[in-house]
């Protein structure tokens, strides 16, 4: 019995030191390759495509060999790759690359981007390779100049890619930079003419009502540079499933216009009835009060949809 007892805890003694030994075995195996990537230059961003081109140096530190390393950009091409160091325990590039992000324009025209460089291994699962940051050799370029948008604190993280169609994961190195659109450019281009317009509109209702055809023509003059307006601003994004900021702004506008269009219709109603009382009364209510409630509502629209 005892030979029986001594025999069963030798056998699981063996099968745990087995499956240390293969755990340290895979372990061992595994090539920890740190990442490094140093840009130089950022080409034009299309923000109809989320293209863009970076010019950047990359370096990989291996913990075993670099000679076997072969890695891919998932979100776009390298147009040229030059190695400068080519040793067995690291590499050292001068990358071109045609990239691409996804964008989101909900926020448009103070709509926020990144521009990402996503790096995966070809052939090698996350059991062969993993990546790891090195942020010593990481950074971007003080001569960067990105006109029209504003660059903020890039960074760095690694991810597990997990491919459902062939079970398998890849370690991914992710390089994001930031970019959010300049808000005074934003604010001076989008609605400073669709300000002026609204406001243009609203003096109508300083004007007596014996020249409410005058008032008509200033509403639905105000109408159709709002509709051109409108279709000039869709004009600089591509076309999206949602409603972005400057669609909701200029779907209030239209609102807004509407109601002043209908409000001097009804006036022109009572006046060709001879209500002329009921008509100097509303005039006299809503002369200058049109000028707080318009505002409030652009006001109650920015704290609500941004």
């Amino acid at each position: 019995m005892k030979h029986v007892l001594f025999f069963i805890i030798s056998v699981i003694v063996l099968m745990i030191n087995s499956g240390t030994a293969t755990e340290l075995t895979n372990l061992t195996n595994t090539n920890e390759i740190s990442i490094g990537i140093y840009i130089l230059n950022i080409g034009k961003f299309d923000i109809s495509t989320g293209s863009y081109t970076v010019d950047f140096y990359m370096s990989l530190k291996c913990s075993k060999n670099c000679k076997n390393q072969d890695f891919e950009f998932v979100n776009g091409r390298a147009a040229s790759t030059e190695k400068i160091i080519d040793k067995d325990n690291e590499t050292f590039y001068r990358i071109q690359a045609a990239l691409s992000s996804p964008i989101d324009l909900k926020r448009f025209p103070f709509d926020s981007q990144s521009l990402n460089i996503l790096i995966e291994d070809k052939k090698y699962t996350i059991n062969d390779v993993v990546y790891l940051s090195n942020l010593d050799e990481t950074g971007l370029d003080s001569s960067i100049a990105f006109a029209g948008w504003y660059i903020e604190e890039w960074n760095v993280s690694i991810d597990e890619h997990y491919y459902p169609v062939y079970n398998e994961t890849y370690s991914q190195y992710r390089f994001s930079i930031p970019i959010s659109r300049i808000t005074i450019n934003s604010i001076i281009k989008t609605f400073l003419p669709i300000a002026f317009i609204i406001l243009v509109m609203l003096s109508s209702f300083v004007l007596d009502p014996d020249k409410i055809t005058t008032r008509l023509a200033m509403v639905g003059s105000a109408l159709v540079a709002s509709v051109m307006f409108h279709v000039s601003l869709a004009n600089q994004i591509p076309p999206v499933s949602y409603l972005t900021f400057a669609d909701k702004f200029m779907i209030l506008s239209y609102f807004v216009i509407l109601l002043s269009f209908v409000f001097n219709v009804m006036l022109l109603e009572l006046h060709e009835r001879k209500k002329d009382d009921i008509v100097k009364k509303i005039h006299h209510l809503t002369e200058f009060t049109m000028f707080i409630i318009v505002p409030l509502l652009y006001v109650v629209l920015f704290l609500l949809a941004l």
